[in-house]
């Protein structure tokens, strides 16, 4: 089964892929996965701080000093923490003060920052923090939240993750409706086998450098509620 057919909603889930629901695997939402989250992410912030040092050059060099990009995300529950990434983009300006279009404030190293996925890498600090984990719904805009139906905002009832379901399942190349669907399902469903299995798939897609953009734009279209 390719990425693109994987299911949005438990009933259209094949046996094999049948996981536990929430309340069955509270060991390891309470236990388990936080352990992972904090041991990992300091072993990896340890292993690729050569890498994280690298780009932070080379931002320094492209952004003129600015290395990171900070914003207010809902997390867990809706609490609200800040959001730590590679800044990839400059804040170059039109003659009326609006910022340019995504695709002419882009560098030529945040590009290639962005395609290789290497922008998410500082959101380790958040994992081991405890704001994030390294699987679960990405950590959307704050403005987004009174714009959820009661179903979408259950995408916030676990941490939000670096990688999730919905981002093997097209990052953003998807619709917004069908992205929540999956995240929805991904809290009815998580399990280690379905944490393990969207790891596996997330490499696969970095190495690939799929649906890093939808086709019109860098980044994608604001969630502008349910029509």
């Amino acid at each position: 089964m390719s990425p693109s057919t994987l299911p949005a909603h438990p009933s259209d889930c094949p046996k094999f892929l049948n996981f536990r629901p929430l309340t069955s695997v509270s060991l390891y939402t309470h236990v388990v996965k936080p352990f992972f989250d904090h041991f990992c992410s300091f072993i990896i912030l340890v292993v690729a701080s050569p890498i994280l040092l690298i780009c932070i050059v080379m931002l320094l060099i492209a952004n003129r000093g600015k290395i990171w990009f900070t914003q207010p995300r809902p997390g867990k529950n809706g609490r609200i923490f800040t959001v730590v990434k590679f800044k990839t983009m400059t804040d170059e300006r039109d003659a009326h003060g609006h910022l340019l279009p995504d695709e002419k404030r882009l560098t030529a190293i945040g590009k290639f920052i962005r395609k290789t996925s290497l922008d998410e890498l500082p959101q380790l600090f958040n994992v081991l923090k405890g704001d994030m984990s390294f699987v679960g719904p990405r950590p959307l805009l704050v403005e987004y939240l009174p714009l959820y139906s009661a179903e979408q905002a259950r995408r916030h009832d676990v941490k939000p993750g670096i990688t999730g379901w919905a981002q093997v399942n097209g990052r953003n190349t998807v619709s917004w409706p069908k992205k929540f669907a999956y995240d929805v399902w991904y809290v009815e469903h998580i399990s280690l086998g379905l944490d393990l299995k969207i790891l596996f798939l997330t490499v696969l897609k970095v190495f690939k450098a799929e649906g890093i953009s939808s086709e019109t734009s860098v980044t994608m279209e604001k969630f502008r509620g349910n029509q």
